[in-house]
Protein backbone atom coordinates (compact mmCIF):
# COMPACT_ATOMS: atom_id res chain seq x y z
CA UNK A 1 0.00 0.00 0.00
CA UNK A 2 3.23 2.37 1.53
CA UNK A 3 6.19 2.15 2.45
CA UNK A 4 5.36 1.50 6.13
CA UNK A 5 8.54 1.71 7.59
CA UNK A 6 9.05 5.45 6.13
CA UNK A 7 5.68 6.37 7.37
CA UNK A 8 7.82 5.24 10.89
CA UNK A 9 11.26 6.56 9.54
CA UNK A 10 9.43 10.16 8.44
CA UNK A 11 7.48 10.36 11.70
CA UNK A 12 10.81 9.73 13.89
CA UNK A 13 12.38 12.47 11.97
CA UNK A 14 9.59 15.44 12.11
CA UNK A 15 9.16 15.18 16.02
CA UNK A 16 12.83 14.84 16.42
CA UNK A 17 14.01 17.19 19.63
CA UNK A 18 16.40 19.33 16.52
CA UNK A 19 13.27 20.40 15.35
CA UNK A 20 12.67 22.42 18.40
CA UNK A 21 8.74 21.69 17.82
CA UNK A 22 8.25 23.15 14.61
CA UNK A 23 6.94 26.09 15.60
CA UNK A 24 5.73 28.76 12.17
CA UNK A 25 8.21 30.89 11.27
CA UNK A 26 11.57 29.61 12.96
CA UNK A 27 14.59 27.82 10.80
CA UNK A 28 13.27 24.34 12.36
CA UNK A 29 9.58 24.95 10.80
CA UNK A 30 11.64 25.24 7.68
CA UNK A 31 13.52 22.49 8.22
CA UNK A 32 10.38 20.43 8.63
CA UNK A 33 9.00 22.06 5.34
CA UNK A 34 11.87 20.88 3.32
CA UNK A 35 11.23 18.06 4.38
CA UNK A 36 7.89 18.06 3.19
CA UNK A 37 9.22 19.23 -0.47
CA UNK A 38 11.49 16.97 -0.74
CA UNK A 39 8.98 14.19 -0.51
CA UNK A 40 6.42 15.93 -2.74
CA UNK A 41 9.72 16.11 -5.06
CA UNK A 42 10.65 12.76 -5.03
CA UNK A 43 6.72 11.21 -5.60
CA UNK A 44 6.47 13.64 -8.48
CA UNK A 45 3.52 15.71 -7.48
CA UNK A 46 2.34 18.61 -9.34
CA UNK A 47 3.04 21.25 -7.82
CA UNK A 48 0.80 24.74 -8.59
CA UNK A 49 2.87 27.24 -10.47
CA UNK A 50 6.75 26.97 -10.23
CA UNK A 51 7.01 25.75 -6.40
CA UNK A 52 4.93 23.55 -4.04
CA UNK A 53 4.92 26.53 -1.38
CA UNK A 54 2.22 28.93 -0.88
CA UNK A 55 3.12 31.40 1.05
CA UNK A 56 0.86 33.82 3.79
CA UNK A 57 0.86 36.32 5.49
CA UNK A 58 -1.12 37.06 9.10
CA UNK A 59 -0.84 38.97 12.46
CA UNK A 60 -0.42 37.57 15.65
CA UNK A 61 -1.83 38.05 18.99
CA UNK A 62 0.03 40.96 19.49
CA UNK A 63 -0.20 42.57 16.14
CA UNK A 64 3.02 41.64 15.01
CA UNK A 65 3.42 40.28 11.46
CA UNK A 66 3.94 36.41 10.86
CA UNK A 67 5.13 34.77 7.31
CA UNK A 68 3.94 31.31 7.19
CA UNK A 69 3.94 29.12 4.41
CA UNK A 70 1.92 25.75 3.48
CA UNK A 71 3.40 22.87 0.95
CA UNK A 72 0.74 21.59 -1.57
CA UNK A 73 1.08 19.58 -4.29
CA UNK A 74 -1.49 17.71 -6.79
CA UNK A 75 -1.85 14.53 -8.61
CA UNK A 76 -4.36 14.34 -11.29
CA UNK A 77 -7.73 12.48 -11.44
CA UNK A 78 -10.48 11.30 -14.05
CA UNK A 79 -12.99 14.23 -12.73
CA UNK A 80 -13.04 17.88 -12.99
CA UNK A 81 -13.49 18.49 -9.21
CA UNK A 82 -10.65 18.07 -5.95
CA UNK A 83 -10.63 16.81 -3.17
CA UNK A 84 -7.70 18.10 -0.58
CA UNK A 85 -6.28 15.84 1.85
CA UNK A 86 -4.37 18.25 4.63
CA UNK A 87 -2.26 17.85 7.69
CA UNK A 88 -0.29 20.71 9.61
CA UNK A 89 2.96 20.33 9.69
CA UNK A 90 3.54 23.16 12.41
CA UNK A 91 3.63 22.78 16.27
CA UNK A 92 3.62 25.36 19.36
CA UNK A 93 7.83 25.31 19.70
CA UNK A 94 10.19 25.26 22.39
CA UNK A 95 8.44 26.75 26.16
CA UNK A 96 10.10 26.88 29.49
CA UNK A 97 13.13 24.98 28.15
CA UNK A 98 11.15 22.00 27.16
CA UNK A 99 10.85 21.04 22.96
CA UNK A 100 7.02 20.39 22.35
CA UNK A 101 8.00 17.55 19.62
CA UNK A 102 4.48 16.79 18.44
CA UNK A 103 4.81 13.24 18.04
CA UNK A 104 1.26 12.81 17.74
CA UNK A 105 0.05 16.90 16.95
CA UNK A 106 0.98 16.66 14.15
CA UNK A 107 4.00 14.87 12.93
CA UNK A 108 1.60 12.05 12.64
CA UNK A 109 -0.83 13.53 10.09
CA UNK A 110 2.22 14.88 7.99
CA UNK A 111 4.00 11.61 7.71
CA UNK A 112 0.32 10.37 6.84
CA UNK A 113 -0.04 12.40 4.38
CA UNK A 114 3.44 11.52 2.47
CA UNK A 115 2.20 8.24 3.05
CA UNK A 116 -1.49 9.13 1.18
CA UNK A 117 0.61 10.65 -1.57
CA UNK A 118 2.76 7.53 -2.26
CA UNK A 119 -0.56 5.53 -2.34
CA UNK A 120 -2.23 7.52 -5.16
CA UNK A 121 0.61 7.96 -7.19
CA UNK A 122 0.27 4.72 -8.05
CA UNK A 123 -3.24 3.83 -7.79
CA UNK A 124 -4.67 6.94 -9.19
CA UNK A 125 -7.95 8.79 -8.12
CA UNK A 126 -10.83 9.46 -10.07
CA UNK A 127 -10.67 13.33 -8.49
CA UNK A 128 -7.68 15.04 -8.38
CA UNK A 129 -6.33 15.23 -5.41
CA UNK A 130 -4.34 18.14 -3.67
CA UNK A 131 -2.05 16.87 -1.06
CA UNK A 132 -2.01 20.10 1.57
CA UNK A 133 0.97 20.34 4.45
CA UNK A 134 -0.65 23.45 6.13
CA UNK A 135 1.58 25.46 8.53
CA UNK A 136 0.52 28.23 11.45
CA UNK A 137 -2.41 25.75 12.76
CA UNK A 138 -1.17 25.95 16.09
CA UNK A 139 -1.54 29.83 15.67
CA UNK A 140 -5.06 29.73 15.32
CA UNK A 141 -5.79 27.63 11.35
CA UNK A 142 -3.58 30.72 9.50
CA UNK A 143 -2.76 28.02 6.92
CA UNK A 144 -5.88 26.66 6.63
CA UNK A 145 -7.48 29.78 6.37
CA UNK A 146 -5.12 31.42 3.58
CA UNK A 147 -5.81 29.04 1.89
CA UNK A 148 -9.23 28.31 1.42
CA UNK A 149 -9.50 32.46 1.38
CA UNK A 150 -7.19 32.28 -2.05
CA UNK A 151 -7.48 28.60 -2.88
CA UNK A 152 -4.85 27.56 -6.33
CA UNK A 153 -8.30 26.23 -7.79
CA UNK A 154 -11.62 27.24 -8.29
CA UNK A 155 -13.34 27.06 -4.53
CA UNK A 156 -16.85 25.53 -6.18
CA UNK A 157 -14.24 22.52 -7.66
CA UNK A 158 -13.17 21.49 -4.19
CA UNK A 159 -15.60 18.23 -3.18
CA UNK A 160 -14.10 17.74 -0.05
CA UNK A 161 -11.58 18.52 2.53
CA UNK A 162 -10.05 15.22 4.27
CA UNK A 163 -8.50 16.59 7.20
CA UNK A 164 -5.84 14.77 9.49
CA UNK A 165 -4.52 15.70 12.69
CA UNK A 166 -3.67 13.42 15.48
CA UNK A 167 -3.98 10.28 14.09
CA UNK A 168 -1.24 7.63 15.54
CA UNK A 169 -2.55 6.84 18.86
CA UNK A 170 -5.49 5.18 19.03
CA UNK A 171 -5.02 3.44 22.01
CA UNK A 172 -8.15 2.11 22.32
CA UNK A 173 -8.52 1.08 19.03
CA UNK A 174 -10.57 3.51 17.44
CA UNK A 175 -10.00 6.25 14.79
CA UNK A 176 -12.93 9.39 14.71
CA UNK A 177 -14.25 10.61 11.67
CA UNK A 178 -15.79 13.61 12.68
CA UNK A 179 -18.57 15.81 10.49
CA UNK A 180 -21.01 13.36 8.88
CA UNK A 181 -23.48 15.11 11.28
CA UNK A 182 -23.12 17.88 9.15
CA UNK A 183 -22.42 16.06 5.65
CA UNK A 184 -24.25 12.83 6.34
CA UNK A 185 -23.96 12.30 2.50
CA UNK A 186 -20.33 11.47 3.18
CA UNK A 187 -21.18 8.86 6.22
CA UNK A 188 -22.58 5.81 4.27
CA UNK A 189 -18.73 5.86 2.47
CA UNK A 190 -16.82 5.16 5.51
CA UNK A 191 -19.59 2.89 7.55
CA UNK A 192 -17.98 -0.39 8.67
CA UNK A 193 -14.84 0.81 8.38
CA UNK A 194 -11.25 -1.37 9.90
CA UNK A 195 -7.81 -1.70 9.50
CA UNK A 196 -6.44 -4.29 11.89
CA UNK A 197 -7.35 -3.90 15.32
CA UNK A 198 -8.61 -0.08 14.21
CA UNK A 199 -12.16 1.02 13.61
CA UNK A 200 -13.39 3.83 12.30
CA UNK A 201 -16.24 5.40 15.00
CA UNK A 202 -18.08 8.50 14.16
CA UNK A 203 -18.93 12.14 16.52
CA UNK A 204 -17.20 15.03 18.12
CA UNK A 205 -19.27 17.10 15.96
CA UNK A 206 -23.13 17.43 17.27
CA UNK A 207 -23.26 20.06 18.83
CA UNK A 208 -26.32 18.81 20.93
CA UNK A 209 -24.24 15.88 21.99
CA UNK A 210 -20.89 17.85 22.19
CA UNK A 211 -19.81 20.75 23.71
CA UNK A 212 -16.64 23.15 24.34
CA UNK A 213 -13.41 21.50 23.03
CA UNK A 214 -15.32 18.34 23.27
CA UNK A 215 -16.71 19.36 19.94
CA UNK A 216 -14.46 19.42 17.26
CA UNK A 217 -16.36 21.11 14.31
CA UNK A 218 -13.68 23.80 14.40
CA UNK A 219 -10.81 22.65 15.77
CA UNK A 220 -8.80 22.07 13.11
CA UNK A 221 -7.53 22.99 9.87
CA UNK A 222 -10.97 21.56 8.53
CA UNK A 223 -12.70 24.76 10.19
CA UNK A 224 -12.13 27.03 7.78
CA UNK A 225 -13.39 24.60 4.74
CA UNK A 226 -16.46 24.16 6.89
CA UNK A 227 -17.27 28.05 7.25
CA UNK A 228 -16.74 27.61 3.54
CA UNK A 229 -19.58 25.56 2.84
CA UNK A 230 -16.93 23.11 1.77
CA UNK A 231 -18.00 19.33 3.27
CA UNK A 232 -15.12 17.67 5.39
CA UNK A 233 -14.59 14.55 6.83
CA UNK A 234 -11.64 14.92 10.16
CA UNK A 235 -9.76 12.39 11.36
CA UNK A 236 -8.06 12.00 14.87
CA UNK A 237 -7.83 9.90 17.66
CA UNK A 238 -9.40 11.13 21.28
CA UNK A 239 -7.25 13.56 22.92
CA UNK A 240 -4.75 12.06 25.61
CA UNK A 241 -2.72 12.66 28.58
CA UNK A 242 0.60 14.10 25.92
CA UNK A 243 -1.48 16.33 23.95
CA UNK A 244 0.25 19.89 23.45
CA UNK A 245 2.06 18.77 26.17
CA UNK A 246 6.21 18.16 26.01
CA UNK A 247 5.77 14.75 26.35
CA UNK A 248 4.22 14.35 22.91
CA UNK A 249 6.96 12.08 21.82
CA UNK A 250 7.58 9.76 19.03
CA UNK A 251 8.50 6.95 22.10
CA UNK A 252 5.18 7.01 23.37
CA UNK A 253 3.45 5.78 19.40
CA UNK A 254 2.79 2.27 18.92
CA UNK A 255 4.09 2.01 15.40
CA UNK A 256 1.20 -1.31 14.77
CA UNK A 257 -1.75 1.15 15.47
CA UNK A 258 0.24 4.17 13.54
CA UNK A 259 0.43 2.07 10.63
CA UNK A 260 -3.37 0.64 10.71
CA UNK A 261 -4.59 4.11 11.36
CA UNK A 262 -2.87 5.46 8.17
CA UNK A 263 -4.25 2.19 5.97
CA UNK A 264 -7.60 3.41 7.49
CA UNK A 265 -7.67 6.67 6.09
CA UNK A 266 -6.56 5.69 2.70
CA UNK A 267 -9.32 3.30 2.74
CA UNK A 268 -11.33 6.26 3.69
CA UNK A 269 -10.05 8.31 1.22
CA UNK A 270 -10.65 5.99 -1.58
CA UNK A 271 -14.01 4.77 -0.49
CA UNK A 272 -14.83 8.82 -1.00
CA UNK A 273 -13.44 9.23 -4.23
CA UNK A 274 -15.00 6.52 -5.69
CA UNK A 275 -18.39 7.23 -3.90
CA UNK A 276 -18.82 11.11 -4.75
CA UNK A 277 -20.88 11.95 -7.68
CA UNK A 278 -19.61 15.09 -7.69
Amino acid sequence: MFNEQALITNLKFLSADSLKGRQTGTPENAIARNFVIEKFKQLKLTPFGSSYELPFEFQNRVGAKIKGVNVAGWIKGKKDSYIVISAHYDHVGVRNEKVYNGADDNASGTSALLAIAEYFTTNKPQHNLILVAFDAEEMGLRGAGAFVANPPVAAEKIAVNLNMDMVARADKGELVACGTYFYPQLKPHLEGLTSGKIKLVFGHDDPEKYKGQDNWTFSSDHGPFHRAKIPFIYFGVEDHKDYHQPTDDFELINPETYQACVKLIIQAAEKIDKGLSK
